[in-house]
């Protein structure tokens, strides 16, 4: 290799590289003799320059290299021996570069080169030379040029492709596992195209049919195989599979090698594209001849089974249907497997139901039954319980449903009949029964049978007040019949019969051992009464602390039992009764206000039956025709000094009095005609002459009368508030609404007074 000396040529040619990559010339530059023009000569060259010596020395660096190498130039110089170069990659740069200098060859190389921040980046480093006229190396410009994202890249790619290579690798492996495990799969393995060609078969469904591969794949009639009875089956099936492009199966017979037949289940899966096109059909036949001999020996002891059976496949669709079933709707076999069985010997009335019993059943996949209406062959409708029962396999899933259908026709028809027994005597109680039916047509009655049509739907609190004996609970059962609870339970307490230590348990219930005798749980009448109506009667005997706990219920629905923790939630409708004056029981401080006022939304004042006169000859002839059926007696009459008694009598003790004098008369009277003996109805010591004491009865209602009307023109026609007639005269404002409707006093006409 021919050096130039070491003075710097004068060059006037511009600079160019031959296709040897040597550096030619520096165009517009004819003087490069001094320093400043070599200089500024590398400066504006765009990249990483270095310059070294002919020798190979590093003479001159652009900007660039400084500032990415962040070091001066003297620094540099001594690449060789820093780490400005990677120390794995220094070695063979160094080799590199020698050879070069030594041939006078360009220099290419990619080596990592150290960054300011310290990083090691890959350069793809180019020395080429420059050469005088003779030919003589006077330069090398070295071009440093980052690659760093394309060897990241280059390394991502190989590890990739390694990856790769390793799972092709194992996916070939895998395919000969898959093989293999196919050829020898005891099932009957083919793969088909989409329209239907033959593409492959395993070893075992080869040697099952007595063809080779080739053989197979030649075979165009695709029943050539198939049980001449399922040939038609087998046809329509896969023309259905095909036009649907979704997985089915079939149960058909194959001729084996020997040409005998045996069954097997045949499912079709398909394989399809993004497109939703088939692209492959993957099929698996079964060998279930066993099962199907077990079924073919069950059908027969089946059919002498004195019941409907039928077996459906997990989707629900009949399979079989025994003979019982056959005779009964004479339906065929085949009729049962192609109609709508449902719609046709379902009763119209039961099928919508009995759809969506089955609907829901078949989907839980547990036991489920219902009962309905079936046609039989003679037109009658008779009534079966249907039980469905599934019948899994090994793993699980569901292979049939068996349906048994038991006739309960003679069980239905008894319970319709002792049913409409329940309703006759239901009706023959509600006629024995003060309790169950209000008697009369009074006006201050019908003002109550108004008020109980209008709260009865609703769910509101009733408290029921009026003199004992006046049927209370009586109106109370009528709200409850009117209401919507009306088919759920009616429960009755009265709080004054019961202990004071026992009406909280009584009511709420409580917890074995929550006091001594508490050996076991029990339920209150509020839990009794859950969805239904509660009837507190004397509710104005309640101790305090059972108040407290009332008033939690109607507030909040919910309550413990005595000695438990946890609150029940309640779902009852509360109607109170009672004989007290409640607002002289809160005065007194033996009733609280808070709960009064819970009970007191929808108050029913019920008139004593002094204030319903008119309604004692109805109440007498009710009283008359029941007690005298109950005894076997025939009174077609009353007798008219009786029945004048009796409405002249004031029945301080109200209709459970009028009650007991009518049964005691019906159980003396010897005659078709009624009479009472007065003697039993008592009247207080007289001091006035006879024709007095028959009017007193109306001379009471005069003066009640006068001082309705006096409290009325003191208050100026104000009947409630502190200062209204009731008030004044001591009576409940409802008691005294009352007493004016019976009495006619027009309240109005008092309001002008002044």
């Amino acid at each position: 290799m021919r050096v130039a000396p070491s003075s710097i040529a004068r060059l006037t040619t511009p600079p160019f590289w031959d296709i040897s990559g040597d550096l030619k010339s520096l165009r517009g530059v004819t003087d490069i003799s001094s320093e400043e023009s070599f200089r500024l000569i590398v400066e504006t060259i765009p990249g990483l320059i270095a310059v070294m010596t002919p020798e190979g020395e590093v003479e001159h660096v652009n900007r660039q290299v400084l500032d990415y190498f962040g070091r001066t130039l003297e620094e540099l110089q001594k690449w060789g021996t820093s780490d400005a170069v990677d120390p794995v990659d220094l070695p063979q740069v160094k080799v590199a570069w020698q050879r070069s200098v030594e041939t006078g060859s360009p220099y290419e190389f990619e080596h990592r080169i150290r960054r300011a921040d310290g990083e090691y980046r890959w350069f793809q480093s180019r020395g080429l030379p420059l050469r005088d006229a003779n030919g003589l190396i006077v330069r090398w410009y070295n071009l440093l040029t980052d690659i760093h994202a394309r060897k990241q890249a280059e390394d991502r790619l190989r590890r990739e492709n390694a990856a790769l290579k390793r799972a092709e690798e194992k996916i070939r492996e895998q395919e000969v596992e898959w093989r293999q495990m196919l050829e020898f799969t005891p099932q009957l393995v083919r793969v088909f195209g989409p329209a239907h060609e033959r593409i492959y078969a395993n070893r075992i469904g080869l040697d099952y049919l007595g063809v080779s591969l080739e053989e197979w794949r030649q075979i165009r009639d695709m029943c050539r195989f198939v049980h001449p009875d399922d040939g038609d089956r087998m046809r329509a099936f896969f023309d259905r599979a095909r036009s649907v492009g979704a997985a089915c199966e079939l149960e058909v017979r194959l001729r084996k090698a020997d040409g005998s037949y045996r069954w097997f289940l045949v499912r079709y899966n398909p394989v399809c594209d993004d497109t939703g096109q088939v692209m492959r059909w993957y099929v698996a036949g079964t060998d279930i001849t066993e099962r199907k001999t077990a079924e073919e020996e069950l059908q027969q002891l089946v059919d002498f089974v004195r019941h409907i059976i039928t077996v459906l496949s997990p989707n629900g669709q009949i399979a079989y249907a025994n003979r019982v079933a056959r005779e009964y709707t004479g339906l065929t076999l085949d009729e049962y497997r192609a109609v709508d069985v449902l719609a046709r010997v379902i009763h119209p009335d039961d099928i919508e139901r009995m759809r969506a019993v089955r609907e829901r059943g078949l989907s839980a996949n547990n036991p489920f039954e219902i009962e309905a209406r079936t046609l039989g062959k003679d037109g009658l409708y008779r009534w079966f319980l249907y039980r469905y029962n599934p019948l899994r396999d090994q793993q699980g899933h569901i292979a049939r449903w068996y349906v048994t259908g038991t006739d309960i026709d003679d069980r239905k028809q008894s319970e319709d009949r002792l049913r409409q027994e329940n309703v006759a005597l239901r009706e023959e109680i509600d006629k024995t029964s003060m309790f169950e039916e209000v008697v009369g047509t009074s006006p201050a009655l019908q003002t109550v049978l108004s008020r109980i049509s209008k709260v009865a739907p609703s769910d509101s609190t009733v408290l029921i007040t009026g003199e004992t004996g006046t049927g209370k609970e009586l109106i109370a059962r009528a709200i409850h019949r009117r209401s919507n609870r009306s088919s759920r339970a009616f429960v009755s307490v009265n709080c004054a019969a019961i202990p004071r230590d026992l009406i909280a348990s009584e009511l709420f219930g409580h917890e074995k051992g929550a006091f001594t005798g508490a050996t076991q749980q029990r339920l209150g009448r509020f839990e009794l009464a859950n969805g239904g109506t509660l009837f507190l009667d004397e509710v104005g005997e309640l101790p305090p602390e059972t108040q407290i706990a009332l008033l939690r219920v109607l507030q909040e629905h919910e309550f413990e039992r005595v000695g438990g923790t946890r609150p029940i939630r309640s779902d009852v409708r509360v109607i109170a009764a009672t004989n007290r004056d409640l607002q002289a029981a809160i005065s007194g401080g033996a009733f609280r206000s808070d709960l009064f006022y819970r009970l007191h939304v929808f108050p029913i004042e019920l008139p004593a039956l002094r204030e319903r006169r008119d309604d004692i000859p109805l109440l007498v002839d009710y009283f008359i025709d029941r007690y005298a059926r109950k005894a076997g007696k025939n009174i077609r009459g009353v007798n008219k000094k009786a029945l004048e008694s009796l409405q002249l009598y004031p029945w301080p003790g109200n209709i459970r009095e009028l009650q007991n004098v009518i049964e005691r008369s019906v159980i003396l009277c010897e005659t078709e005609i009624f009479s009472i003996d007065e003697n039993w109805l008592p009247q207080p010591p007289l001091t006035f002459e006879s024709q007095q004491q028959v009017e007193l009865p109306r001379r009471l209602l005069v003066q009640e009368k006068d001082m309705i009307e006096a409290a009325l023109k003191a208050s100026r026609g104000r009947v409630s508030g502190p200062t209204g007639a009731a008030a004044k005269l001591g009576i409940p404002r409802s008691t005294l609404e009352s007493k004016i409707k019976s009495l006619k006093i027009d309240k109005n006409r008092f309001r002008t007074l002044s």
